[in-house]
């Protein structure tokens, strides 16, 4: 099971989900959710999509 390790990268799993499943333009993606929809099958994404945000930080490895 793939786990978002911050809200950030739950967030852009999301969307690439979405864009995967057809929901929405791949063109309307940018940065980590364009290069997730590439990269990752639909089953990863959306284990980390559904990770609990929860005690995450806002980003990997900020300071927030």
């Amino acid at each position: 099971m793939t786990k978002a390790k911050s809200k950030k990268q739950q967030m852009a799993a999301g969307a690439a989900l979405s864009a995967k499943r057809g929901e929405r333009p791949e063109s309307s993606l940018k940065g980590a959710s364009r290069e997730m929809v590439s990269s990752m099958d639909e089953s990863q994404l959306e284990d980390m999509a559904k990770t609990r945000r929860k005690d995450k930080p806002e980003r990997a490895g900020g300071k927030d």
